[in-house]
């Protein structure tokens, strides 16, 4: 009596460790290269974010420059008034000003103008403002941080006489006239540790 051979048989030892290996190999290229897309999105990701964060801080100081009002405020000790527009190395505040257009949707008993004031500590770029224009050595500011690895920020400004110059007042502070007075226009430089230089130029109305 003659037996059928069987039509299938198993995989030997050999197929199985070659299959494995292949698989290996496979399962290898495929996990780098989703490893490499995912570090790439999160790059990509970490990219916008600090586009937003940089075009955040460059348009909000921008539009407080824009919005500048020839106000002096009173100096927190003393009678002294400090100019609507101050720029000097020699204070807390690299820069401050008075500036129109403080948004008030709640209808709080303030005005509309807002001194503001902008600092630089530890690489990091801050913007303060304070509740009321005349404050006093007890009035605190409201603090914001605005952009980080920042390694310094400049001002210059544009006289009436067509003259750049470095600090403002352009003259000694000593009359009325000096304290309300406004630059045609001030130009901006943001020096960042990863992008640069940042120049912009704001022209001021009136």
């Amino acid at each position: 009596m003659r037996v059928a051979n069987s039509s299938t048989r198993g995989f030997t030892l050999l197929e199985l460790l070659v299959a494995i290996a292949i698989f290996a190999v496979v399962s290898t290229l495929a996990l780098t290269g989703y490893t490499q897309l995912q570090q790439q999105s999160e790059y990509a990701e970490q990219r916008l974010n600090r586009l937003r964060e940089v075009q955040r801080a460059v348009q909000t100081i921008c539009q407080d420059l824009e919005q500048l009002e020839p106000r002096p405020v009173r100096q927190p000790l003393g009678d002294g008034q400090m100019p609507a527009l101050q720029v000097t190395d020699a204070l807390e505040y690299r820069l401050q000003l008075t500036r129109a257009g403080w948004s008030n949707t709640a209808g709080l008993p303030r005005p509309t103008l807002q001194r503001v004031g902008y600092r630089l500590a530890e690489n990091q770029l801050w913007r303060d403002h304070w509740p009321v224009l005349d404050r006093t050595l007890v009035v605190e500011p409201v603090k914001q941080r605005m952009l980080d690895g920042v390694r310094s920020i400049t001002f210059r400004f544009l006289t009436a006489n067509r003259d750049w110059v470095d600090r403002w007042p352009a003259q000694p502070v000593g009359g009325g006239r000096i304290e309300r007075s406004r630059p045609a226009a001030i130009e901006v430089v943001f020096e960042l540790e990863d992008w640069g230089e940042i120049r912009r130029l704001v022209e001021i109305a009136g």
